[in-house]
């Protein structure tokens, strides 16, 4: 019994080591070269093709803030006063005059009038004392009046005057006030936050912030090295989301960088801002001009571990695994920057089922027109 068993087992252990063995074969025989009495056959066939040297804007990339131009606060210059009509909301358009705000002025019409009222008594005031101090002068001459009486009269001339002066400005301070009872727009913008509310006494606080002109502009971070290729006027992509494309032009460089991080901001002016909002965060190519590039058509790379590598075909079509660095992008090709030479040919189909050293025949050579810069 104890050998039929011990039998039975080996049996089991053989019939399984022999499958695997099978297995292991039939796996490395799917991609090993066959051998004929021809001699090695490829084990794939594939399409190659030269790198394609083609002529493409050299960038700089780098992210940044879209913010306001330059953004003005617009607030209360009377105390005391409820806020009467509230005439704009965010993101209404405004132009330079146009009233925003008014606050109740019946109180602030009244003050004006009595001081109107003044300043008219105090004109006439003044205009009495004046003409007795002419007369003053006249009969100074006859002895009728003493030295210090025409002084007196001359005195009570120049005060009168000068009480009525004092009544002209109060009465010109409170017709600013009642001006100031309307509040105004300082420029033609956008309304970008609104903190004016009818009922309110709001004394000197902020009541609207307005983005002057519209104007935005991004703030980008660049670094150090390579704010000298940057000059004002060059021509800026940015990305605004969601495909969207905004164009700019660098306005301003910082004098100065960060020296935590050793980045300058630089200024872009977004004269059609699209779909580009204030405190949006985007991304965004300063081009710097053209270069010439060796080419491959994206479906040439692969990336393993983090690297990318093209099989370059060697003289005897076995392919060699070449680990190459990548730069720019246009359409469906990428630079070549390193690892390659202007005459290897590389796969650039079927490249995803082979390892290096495998043999292979290249069936098709093709060579695609540069694609149009953009």
């Amino acid at each position: 019994m104890k050998l039929a068993l011990k039998r039975k087992s080996l049996l089991i252990a053989g019939a399984i080591g022999a499958a695997l063995i099978l297995l292991l074969v039939a796996t490395r025989s799917g991609k090993q070269t066959e051998v004929t009495a021809d001699g090695p056959q490829p084990s794939l066939s594939v399409n190659a093709e030269t790198p394609l040297p083609m002529r493409m804007s050299q960038r700089i990339s780098a992210n940044g803030n879209v913010e306001a131009w330059q953004e003005a606060v617009i607030g209360a210059n009377v105390s005391g006063l409820v806020l009467a009509e509230v005439r704009v909301n965010v993101g209404d358009v405004v132009k330079k005059g146009q009233v925003l705000a008014t606050f109740s002025s019946q109180t602030v019409a009244a003050e004006l009038e009595q001081s109107r009222a003044r300043a008219a008594e105090a004109e006439a005031s003044a205009l009495e004392a004046e003409a007795n101090a002419e007369r003053a002068k006249k009969v100074a001459d006859s002895g009728a009046l003493s030295a210090q009486q025409l002084n007196q009269y001359l005195t009570a001339a120049q005060t009168a005057r000068a009480r009525a002066k004092a009544q002209l400005a109060a009465e010109r301070a409170q017709a600013v006030r009642l001006a100031d009872t309307r509040v105004l727009a300082p420029d033609n913008g956008v309304i970008s936050a609104r903190t004016a509310t009818v009922g309110a006494v709001p004394a000197g606080n902020e009541l609207f912030r307005l983005i002057r002109q519209g104007r935005l502009e991004w703030r980008a971070e660049v670094p150090a090295t390579q704010m000298a290729l940057l000059k004002p006027g060059m021509p800026v992509r940015l990305d605004a989301g969601s495909g969207i494309n905004v164009s700019g032009k660098l306005r301003m460089i910082s004098p100065s960088v960060d020296p935590k991080t050793r980045n300058g901001i630089v200024y872009v002016d977004l004269p059609e801002p699209g779909a580009a909002r204030a405190g949006m965060f985007a991304a965004g190519e300063f081009e710097i001009g053209m270069s010439d590039g060796l080419t491959l058509p994206q479906s040439a790379v692969m990336v393993r571990d983090g690297y990318s590598y093209v099989f370059r075909v060697g003289a005897d079509s076995k392919v060699v695994q070449t680990k190459v660095t990548l730069g720019r992008r246009i359409d469906e090709r990428v630079e070549v920057l390193t690892g390659l030479g202007a005459d290897d040919r590389v796969v650039v189909a079927g490249g995803g089922f082979l390892t290096d050293g495998d043999l292979v025949r290249v069936v098709a050579a093709t060579s695609a027109d540069p694609a149009p810069v953009k």
